[in-house]
């Protein structure tokens, strides 16, 4: 019935730096991007290496994320990596700070979180060798 997850929406502080940050930080592909006038905002469909996208909005004056991580909601958004150290490395040498490797207790791969622009929690997954 379910096939996977279509799309995850953040929406965003500031468009530019957001952009700016799944793209040529993160790595990944705009689909396609509108402004839209009468709502003053713009939809970037930003693609994953899957078939998985990002819908990222502006919109002017949306209230800052109340809490972190727990906050009732989406909690925080994980991305599968095949090189979970080579990644940290990337996003430490674009200033980006990732909190100490753990690993998980029941499946025994490593993850860490790291925060987007707007401090929204991310986190990195290792995959199964």
């Amino acid at each position: 019935m379910l096939n996977g997850i279509h799309h995850v929406a953040i929406i965003c502080n500031d468009y530019q730096k957001s952009k700016h940050f799944y793209t040529d930080v993160l790595g990944f592909k705009v689909v396609d991007e509108n402004y839209r006038a009468e709502r003053d905002s713009y939809k970037c469909d930003i693609g994953l290496p899957d078939g998985t996208q990002i819908e990222l909005f502006s919109f002017p004056g949306a209230p800052s994320r109340p809490t972190r991580p727990e906050a009732q909601g989406l909690r925080h958004l994980a991305f599968n990596v095949d090189d979970l150290d080579a990644v940290i490395t990337h996003l430490n040498k674009h200033n980006i700070e990732c909190e100490p490797v753990r690993t998980d207790p029941y499946t025994g791969r490593r993850f860490t979180f790291f925060s987007d622009p707007d401090d929204l929690p991310l986190e990195l997954y290792e995959r199964a060798n």
